[in-house]
């Protein structure tokens, strides 16, 4: 086996064993194993009465969020539906994430007039400095709206 063959082997099987990443719960919960516990004997109800159709259903059968196309507007529908006591109206908060904006591929940090975000943001969390620049203020519920709206794929959301 040649040096180059070597390396290419170690890569990919270091790659091949990376960490699961963590799931965005719907911002109803209080505790993540129930989820785990719970949700398997369920048939789906959060997925099905999001209007926002943001709810998907992970293979271990436990809903999650995605914004690719819209984003979470707390309407308690999810958690009202909950049978098992997974998601509960009494335990809503904001979702455990932090948005940021990449600035790299932000249209705005590269000078271009794009408001993108900032339009659909219903908090008015994104601050623009001068008439470029575009940051995310202290009023962000990570509500997700921004994300599916940017044509560049600048905001960025980690699950905490």
């Amino acid at each position: 086996m040649q040096r180059r063959e070597l390396f290419s082997s170690l890569a990919s099987s270091i790659s091949g064993s990376k960490k699961q990443e963590k799931l965005l719960r719907p911002p109803y919960f209080s505790d993540e194993s129930l989820f785990h516990n719970e949700c398997n004997k369920c048939d789906a109800k959060c997925a099905t009465v999001c209007e926002e159709d943001i709810i998907k259903i992970s293979d271990d059968k436990t809903p999650y969020l995605i914004f690719s196309s819209s984003g979470c507007t707390y309407c308690d529908k999810c958690a009202i539906s909950c049978e098992f006591g997974v998601l509960n109206v009494e335990n809503k908060r904001l979702i455990g994430a932090k948005v940021t904006i990449n600035k790299i591929k932000c249209l705005s940090w590269s000078h271009t007039m794009c408001f993108s975000c900032k339009d659909p943001c219903l908090e008015r969390a994104i601050d623009f400095q001068a008439m470029f620049m575009p940051v995310i203020n202290d009023k962000c519920t990570s509500c997700g709206f921004c994300i599916s709206r940017c044509p560049t794929d600048a905001i960025q959301i980690k699950v905490l």
